[in-house]
């Protein structure tokens, strides 16, 4: 009995001391779950500018950043393939709903290597109600990430707010989106 319990404490000692570790060392599975991006351009700096093709709509089209000046702006990367990015794209659908109308607009980044045509299907199949656009690697070099989704917060002048790489609740969503319709 004595052998047991001891058995169970130095379990249970042991699952702790790994989560504490994972979790204050920025390694592991709980660390992983998002942490605040660190590269790319600085909170409060401008957002680079770029233009990229948007996909599902008739003509060769694209969108640039700089044409939603006076919007806030997030910029969501995203992958067919990413679990995180799917939980989450039911959460912007609503978002963009319900802040749209005062000027917030979402940007789709497909930043995978499917065809123009299956990331179109999938944005369909998910219900995207915002621009999709094809991602490109030099993109990488103004907005670096470490892992999907990558979201980054742009306020109505063209700052960046926040950026964070990972899943976040929808609360969190929702406060970034207010900081950046608060934005001059």
């Amino acid at each position: 009995m004595k052998r047991s319990v001891l058995l169970v404490i130095v379990v249970i000692f042991g699952i702790s001391a790994t989560l504490f570790y994972m979790s204050h060392s920025g390694k592991g599975a709980v660390a992983a779950i998002f942490k605040p991006a660190q590269d790319g351009p600085a909170i409060g700096a401008a957002a680079p500018d770029f233009t990229l093709k948007q996909l599902g709509v008739d003509g060769d089209k694209t969108l640039q950043l700089s044409s939603l000046h006076g919007k806030a702006v997030l910029i969501n990367f995203w992958a067919t393939y990413c679990g995180p990015c799917k939980v989450e794209m039911p959460w912007l659908v609503e978002l963009q709903d319900k802040y749209g109308p005062q000027g917030f607009q979402i940007l789709g980044v497909a930043d995978d290597d499917a065809s123009d045509k299956d990331i179109v299907d999938f944005s369909k199949k998910m219900k995207l109600n915002y621009p999709i656009l094809k991602g490109v690697n030099a993109l990488h070099d103004i907005y670096p990430g470490d892992g999907l989704p990558l979201s980054i917060y742009i306020d109505r002048s063209g700052k960046v707010v926040y950026r964070v790489v990972g899943l976040v609740s929808e609360s969190v969503m929702e406060d970034a989106i207010k900081k950046s319709l608060a934005g001059n």
